[in-house]
């Protein structure tokens, strides 16, 4: 026997100790599973639309101090996800290790967040697709007037898109794990591209104290943050440019039930995508902050601010640019909706969903989630119908899905030593309690990031997301009926 399939039928002896049957097709590489999570955190996607947030509240300094906070945060979090995952390889992913660690009723609240969160995801990347990739950087050398282009035909290309990727997802799984995986060298070589190229036809100096230098912004014509004095709270509501993007690495998690070697393989590609996006993404927007002519007119300009970074270059290098940014975005939602298709399939197979038995339906032949691919696509494309979708779906999954990533970890601080002993691969030893506590304080922190006005929209639906799962846990009786996980067997 190979050592490929001695390593395959380890991990379905694993998984079935864990009392699942190997029913999702296990082919993805450690490659792959860290590219799915690469592809999702994407520093092209919301290293770019969330920078006019960063810029419009702390100025450089949001960008050059902020974001190496943000993701020394994003990194521990990622840390103590990584051990728990390599304990637990299921494609329930945090649900399932909160389900354990904590209760049912523990996961059953951290499914639920997780799962909203993925959803929002998906339809956050996708709107960004459309505006303002498409809608900028393609649409007018189509000939297209962005003017044109109202709310029933940004609904039908949203639309459009997410059924496309559900159809790669659902018929062609090997070869949407081959498509991210050129998706994680893509976002690299045109993460490189554009800084390379920005750098080489910037007009003026680099003043690198552009970098450190507070500039309170907030207020002022561009800036999405109301006026704020003092330099805290204009600093805090620059993190969301970090929060927002290095979010979404629980693919990795998720798709363990793909991955071969899971144990190894998932908790490295937790830690190596956020590490690496950490960096390139690091490189990339202090370039834009150095290159921008004035800051102030950069805050004003919004999104537009990209457009005119851009406009700095060649037309034939533009156009590459546009077309592989547009590319690596759409990519990038294919890679979201897959890790919410593995959510919602898990979530289902134990019982936690409406119609889990039609949810978990799986397709024989393909071995793809079927139900779950297109319900979470239909799900997807409703939540951007909501007027003001950017802003609350951006916050929100990042928002959400922070607070799923604190739930399992802090339920394994309790755990560890007591009902959890068996430990993975990846173990972080006597450090084990210390980072998962920082995890707890960091990702609770940038939870509160996430809140802050102008986003209290997001603090309103959570609120309102748990007094609704209160009312359905406790009095219409999902207490009773949610049996959670099966035991494992040692």
């Amino acid at each position: 026997m190979s050592e490929s399939n001695q390593a395959l039928d380890q991990d379905a002896i694993e998984l079935n100790k864990m009392g699942y049957e190997q029913e999702l097709l296990r082919h993805m590489s450690g490659f792959s599973n860290f590219a799915i999570s690469f592809s999702i955190i994407c520093i092209l996607a919301g290293g770019i639309t969330a920078f006019p947030q960063a810029l419009g509240a702390g100025g450089g300094a949001s960008v050059g101090v902020g974001w190496l906070l943000g993701a020394l945060f994003a990194t521990i979090v990622a840390l103590a996800m990584a051990q728990i995952s390599s304990s637990f390889p299921t494609a329930g992913g945090l649900y399932h290790w909160s389900s354990i660690l904590g209760g049912k009723g523990y996961g059953w609240c951290t499914a639920w967040f997780n799962l909203l969160g993925l959803i929002f995801v998906v339809a956050s990347v996708n709107f960004g697709v459309y505006d303002p990739f498409f809608k900028t950087l393609i649409a007018p050398s189509l000939g297209i007037d962005p003017a044109g282009l109202d709310f029933f035909k940004q609904t039908l290309f949203i639309a459009g898109i997410t059924t496309v990727q559900a159809l790669l997802i659902y018929r062609f799984p090997k070869f949407t794990t081959k498509i991210t995986d050129i998706a994680g060298y893509l976002i690299m070589a045109l993460g490189g591209l554009l800084t390379l190229s920005l750098l080489a036809y910037n007009q003026h100096g680099l003043d690198f104290s552009r970098l450190f230098t507070f500039t309170n912004f907030t207020g002022v014509d561009g800036s999405v943050w109301p006026k704020t004095e003092g330099m805290f709270y204009p600093f805090l509501s620059g993190l969301l440019l970090t929060v927002y993007t290095i979010t979404g690495f629980d693919a990795s998690a998720h798709t363990s039930e793909e991955t071969r070697d899971a144990a190894r393989a998932v908790p490295k590609g937790i830690v190596t995508s956020v590490i690496y996006s950490a960096i390139f993404g690091y490189i990339m927007i202090c370039t834009f902050v150095l290159v921008m002519p004035d800051l102030a007119a950069g805050v004003k300009q919004g999104m537009g601010f990209f457009d005119a970074l851009l406009g700095s270059l060649p037309t034939g290098l533009r156009a590459v640019l546009g077309v592989g940014i547009f590319l690596v975005n759409f990519l990038c939602g294919l890679a979201c909706l897959t890790s919410c298709s593995r959510m919602m399939f898990a979530f289902a197979r134990d019982g936690g969903l409406p119609a889990s038995s039609f949810l978990r339906k799986i397709d024989l032949t393909l071995k793809t989630p079927i139900a779950a691919v297109w319900v979470s696509a239909i799900l997807a494309v409703a939540a951007t119908l909501y007027g003001d979708a950017f802003v609350v779906l951006s916050t929100g999954c990042a928002v959400f899905l922070y607070i799923s990533y604190v739930m399992p970890t802090a339920a394994g601080i309790f755990a560890e030593g007591k009902t959890w002993i068996h430990k993975g691969p990846f173990n972080l030893g006597g450090l084990s309690k210390v980072i998962a506590s920082l995890a707890v304080v960091g990702g609770g922190f940038l939870v509160f990031v996430g809140i802050q006005p102008p986003n209290e929209k997001v603090l309103y639906l959570t609120l309102a997301m748990l007094a609704v799962m209160a009312l359905f846990w406790f009095v219409f009786g999902e207490n009773k009926r949610f049996k959670g996980p099966p035991a494992i067997q040692e």
